[in-house]
C-alpha cells in the first residue's frame, strides 16, 4: 500500500459514514490540497455505491473552510440509482462544521460515436524535462515527481497563463480514478506565469472544481511509474475570480481526465 493509499484510506463507522485523518504532509499553505480532498471524498462515495462495475464519470466539489489536520467524517450517500448509472453526493465534516461537498456520477461501460479534436501537446519526453526541486517548506510537493514541459518560468504578466508538467506520484501506483483526481490538482495555478508564485497576492484558492474522467482506468497496459502529461491553462479574470481548465495525457497521448475550476484571485 502507498502512502497516497493510507492518506486517502477510510475507515467505516456506520452505514455511508466513514472516518480518515488529514496527513499533514498533504498541505499546501493553509491546509489540505484540494486535489486531495477531492480523492477522499471520491472514494468515500465508491465505498457508500460499492458497485465496481459503475466507475466515475465526473465529480464536481465545492469547498467551504479550510480542514484542519484533525480526523474528519465523510458522510456518502446514494442519491439515486438507476440501471446504467447512479448519482452519489458526499460530506467532509469536521466538528459538526461542512468542510466540503461532493456529487459524482458512476457508470457502468457505455458505446458510442466516438471522435476528439483534442491531442496531446507536443513536449520533449519527461528525461528532457528539468526536475522540479523539493522545497522544505511545502510538503506536498514531496510526494510527487515533476517535470516542467511547457509555459514560461519567469512570471510576466504578457505571459499566456498556461503550464505543463510531467508528473507521477515517486512510489509508484497506477493511475486509477482516486490518483487522477489527485494529479488534476497537484501542480500550481497557471496564473502563476503571469503573476508568479502566490499569484500576485495570498494565493488561489479553489471555489469548486469538476473533474470529468475519459477513460477507464487504470489504462490498458499502464504500468505504476508510467509519467502522466498535466497540461493547465486560465483564459478569464474577472471581479477576482479566475477560471482554470486541466488536461490529464498519458504518455502515449491517451486523453485520461479533464478538469475545470472555480478560484478566487486574492490580494
Amino acid at each position: 500500500m502507498t502512502r497516497f493509499d493510507e492518506d486517502t484510506g477510510l475507515t467505516p463507522i456506520s452505514p455511508g459514514v466513514y472516518e480518515g485523518r488529514n496527513d499533514p504532509s498533504w498541505r499546501i499553505i493553509r491546509g489540505a490540497n484540494g486535489g486531495h480532498i477531492a480523492a477522499v471524498l471520491m472514494r468515500g462515495m465508491a465505498l457508500g455505491l460499492a458497485e465496481p462495475d459503475r466507475t466515475p464519470r465526473s465529480l464536481t466539489v465545492h469547498f467551504l473552510r479550510v480542514p484542519r489536520e484533525e480526523p474528519f467524517t465523510i458522510e456518502a450517500a446514494v442519491e439515486r440509482r438507476g440501471r446504467t448509472m447512479s448519482t452519489t453526493t458526499a460530506r467532509y465534516v469536521q466538528d459538526g462544521k461542512l468542510i466540503a461537498a461532493a456529487i459524482a456520477a458512476f457508470s457502468i461501460e457505455r458505446t458510442g460515436y466516438d471522435f476528439s479534436e483534442i491531442s496531446m501537446p507536443e513536449v520533449p519526453p519527461p528525461d528532457e524535462c528539468e526536475r522540479v526541486p523539493e522545497r522544505d517548506d511545502f510538503p506536498f510537493g514531496q510526494h510527487f515527481d515533476v517535470r516542467r514541459a511547457l509555459g514560461a518560468q519567469v512570471p510576466d504578466p504578457a505571459n499566456p497563463a498556461e503550464t505543463g508538467v510531467w508528473i507521477r506520484l515517486k512510489e509508484a501506483r497506477l493511475v486509477d480514478y482516486l490518483l487522477a483526481t489527485q494529479l488534476m490538482d497537484a501542480w500550481a495555478p497557471s496564473i502563476f506565469a503571469k503573476l508568479g508564485q502566490g499569484g500576485g497576492g495570498a494565493g488561489v484558492p479553489t471555489i469548486d472544481m469538476t473533474f470529468h474522467y475519459r477513460e477507464t482506468l487504470p489504462i490498458t497496459g499502464a504500468k505504476p511509474d508510467d509519467w502522466y502529461l498535466g497540461v493547465f491553462r486560465t483564459q478569464t479574470s474577472r471581479g477576482g475570480f479566475i477560471e482554470e481548465d486541466g488536461w490529464l495525457w498519458s504518455q502515449r497521448g491517451t486523453l485520461v481526465a479533464q478538469s475545470r475550476q472555480l478560484a478566487l484571485l486574492t490580494t
